[in-house]
């Protein structure tokens, strides 16, 4: 097993057109062991200020149709494709995601560039039918899409770089210039995209990305008055409330989950059980669509459970930066110490420990785990948990299964395994999710796809061409 290793540098920040040194320094960790994989320049409300500021005046001086911003977002892919390694190291060191998995986010953000880059040229209005009543006689009526003008954005850790691509790309796009605050544990990769941005050709000034305190950096892009939308994705508490403190903005907002899976007793119940290996563990579970409730025909559940136990235990968890290692390190030891805790919590009410359940790698990492039948009341049954825990339960019937999933104050998706379009069709229509996957788990999504949750798990659609819709607003003109 070969094991990568990653220097750590100084990255300025960068800020109305310049990489900047503040004088304020933020360590980058590893996850893993504690070890200073980089610093980052951090920055300020006062630097948010200016960059915001110098957004605006880019946004209204700077000569930036569609067919060229269209060219820097395929020149910007282009260039991620060719620093994919490069990308997937900094991943791997700074939010301790395996080395596999980063690698595959790195190539993930290559798509969403291109896609980002489709939609630039796509970007149109339509017509209206002016004359389909008499007061409309003799006008020419056009919707147009405009673009807000500065957005604000922030991104979560546990996907640094192409959830960084899913704010910036559309945002692009459609016109708008961007101040980003990137996850204050994973900053690097905001700051890597950025750099490959402006060397495609981006207009100075047109984008800023500052690290620093979310109490200040991530509350200035917030609140400043040139910030006419917001992007923010990460936990429904914090999402909720931002939306409430600006109520004349708009904000688009990608928030958490508890994801079920339903495996009927008709669908492919094997290849459920094998995805399940990957997606409830992947990233140790750090996903917003990780696979947490797994609800199982009761005539198949025991053989589901041998054998989807059978898949964890061969997991190798352990260094992020080792090629092998399939299940690396929570972001911080409070999450790990968090995620243990709600383990022994639901373990003492009557949950059945199926596998892992312990600390690992001399304490660095949470061993993958399985807990059977949990309690309602549970954490690991009604919150997110956001580590690599799932649970599983057993249900009589297909409608008592969607009841069960429909159980939770999140809705962002769900899967579901059966061979009965019957079935699979009443569960697009009853399931209270964002997205229903008929033969999928839920944690899939391709980066073209609409994505975005109901209730607690937000108000949007990620996804370029949905993106792009969310970061305009429509003009009407009449023309007599």
């Amino acid at each position: 097993m070969a094991t990568q290793m990653v220097k750590a540098v100084d990255h300025k920040l960068l800020a109305a057109g310049e990489w900047i040194e503040t004088g304020e320094w933020g360590e980058v960790r590893s996850p893993y062991d504690g070890t200073v994989v980089g610093r980052v320049a951090e920055g300020d409300a006062a630097l948010v200020d200016r960059a915001a500021r110098a957004a605006q005046e880019a946004f209204q001086t700077a000569d930036f149709p569609q067919h060229e911003r269209a060219a820097v977002l395929d020149r910007a892919a282009h260039l991620v494709a060719e620093r994919t390694e490069d990308l997937a190291l900094t991943i791997a060191a700074e939010a301790g995601k395996p080395l596999k998995t980063a690698r595959v986010e790195a190539e993930r953000c290559v798509d969403t560039l291109t896609f980002s880059a489709t939609e630039a040229r796509k970007l149109t209005g339509g017509t209206v039918p002016m004359a389909a009543s008499p007061a409309g006689g003799g006008k020419l009526g056009v919707m147009l899409r405009v673009p807000y003008g500065v957005v604000g954005a922030i991104s979560p850790f546990n996907f640094p770089l192409n959830l960084v691509a899913h704010k910036l790309g559309p945002a692009i796009a459609a016109g708008n210039a961007i101040v980003l605050k990137p996850a204050g544990q994973t900053p690097v990769s905001a700051l890597k995209l950025a750099g490959v941005l402006l060397e495609a050709g981006l207009p100075e000034g047109w984008l800023s990305v500052i690290p620093g305190p979310g109490s200040e950096v991530g509350n200035a892009i917030v609140e400043h008055e040139l910030t006419r939308a917001l992007t923010f994705t990460g936990s429904a508490g914090v999402g909720w409330d931002i939306r409430s403190r600006v109520p004349h903005k708009k904000v688009n907002l990608e928030l958490g989950s508890n994801a079920p899976l339903i495996v009927n007793a008709d669908g492919d119940w094997e290849t459920a059980a094998d995805k399940a290996q990957i997606h409830a563990f992947s990233h140790a579970g750090q996903s917003c669509i990780s696979i947490q409730r797994m609800l199982i025909h009761e005539n198949i559940v025991d053989a589901f459970t041998e054998r989807l136990v059978g898949n964890v235990e061969k997991l190798t968890v352990g260094d992020p930066l080792d090629s092998e290692t399939d299940v690396g390190p929570l972001i911080s030891g409070d999450d790990r110490d968090r995620v243990k805790a709600w383990i022994d919590e639901a373990v003492g009410a009557g949950a059945e420990l199926l596998t892992g359940g312990e600390l690992v790698d001399e304490g660095r990492c949470l061993a993958p785990t399985l807990l059977g039948s949990p309690p309602r009341n549970a954490k690991v049954w009604c919150e997110e948990i956001f580590g690599p825990v799932a649970t599983i339960d057993r249900f009589t019937d297909f409608a008592e299964a969607l009841r069960m999933a429909n159980d939770s104050k999140f809705g962002l998706q769900a899967g579901v395994f059966t061979s009965d379009i019957g079935h699979g069709l009443e569960a697009a229509r009853t399931l209270e999710f964002g997205g229903v996957l008929i033969n999928e788990v839920p944690t899939f999504r391709a980066d073209q796809m609409p994505y975005g949750g109901v209730k607690d798990s937000g108000n949007t659609r990620e996804g370029p061409a949905y993106a792009v819709q969310e970061l305009t607003e429509e003009r009407f003109v009449t023309l007599q």
